[in-house]
């Protein structure tokens, strides 16, 4: 079924935009209860994983970790859904 699936958006060209409605979904299961608590949104736009948080110790503790959490995006969704990530 889900070999199916993948079919059916590879067929319409939404293999791009699943990932990004998974990830943006996902955010608060790939950096934990505390930063999604503080956490206002988040969206994807020309590559860029854009997140606004509502905390400045939370956004400053996020712009050292920064190039974990890209990885881990990078191991669950592929390197070619965003290549940077912006805390607001």
């Amino acid at each position: 079924m889900e070999e199916a699936f993948q079919e059916l958006l590879k067929a319409y060209r939404l293999e791009d935009k699943f990932k990004e409605k998974s990830l943006t979904h996902d955010w608060a299961e790939l950096v934990g209860k505390t930063v999604a608590d503080r956490t206002e949104s988040v969206f994807i736009r020309q590559k860029k994983l854009v997140v606004k948080i509502n905390s400045g110790p939370v956004k400053r503790e996020l712009q050292f970790s920064k190039r974990n959490i890209l990885e881990l995006i990078h191991e669950r969704y592929g390197k070619d859904l965003i290549d940077e990530i912006v805390f607001v």
